[in-house]
């Protein structure tokens, strides 16, 4: 598995384009790409224009399989409205250990 946690920080004025589009994202790739396990998007408490998304794929060829998918173009038409790079951090998953736990959908 490969997840990743990916930090944004948008622009005031782009937050609502920005909400949109990243949630046309999350909702097509775990409900159109068999390799995308999740994808959640957070919100951070203390900042109102810092969001996190947490994504899991089956493998790499599923990751790229999600940046070539339509709802992925749609999000990056908004990167515009990103204060600054994506901080992404790629990592594996420990627990749950069980590859079902990740294998299954929701």
């Amino acid at each position: 598995m490969l997840a990743m946690w990916v930090k944004v920080q948008v622009t005031p004025e782009g937050r609502e384009r920005f909400l949109q589009a990243i949630e046309v994202d999350a909702l097509g790739s775990e409900r159109d790409e068999p390799g995308c396990l999740r994808f959640n998007v957070l919100h951070d408490r203390q900042d109102p224009n810092v969001y996190y998304f947490f994504e899991v794929y089956r493998d790499e060829a599923a990751l790229e399989a999600h940046r070539a998918a339509p709802h992925y173009a749609v999000w990056r038409a908004a990167a515009d409205t990103l204060d600054g790079p994506p901080q992404a951090t790629r990592c594996d998953t420990a627990f749950p250990a069980a590859a079902e736990y990740w294998l299954r959908k929701r």
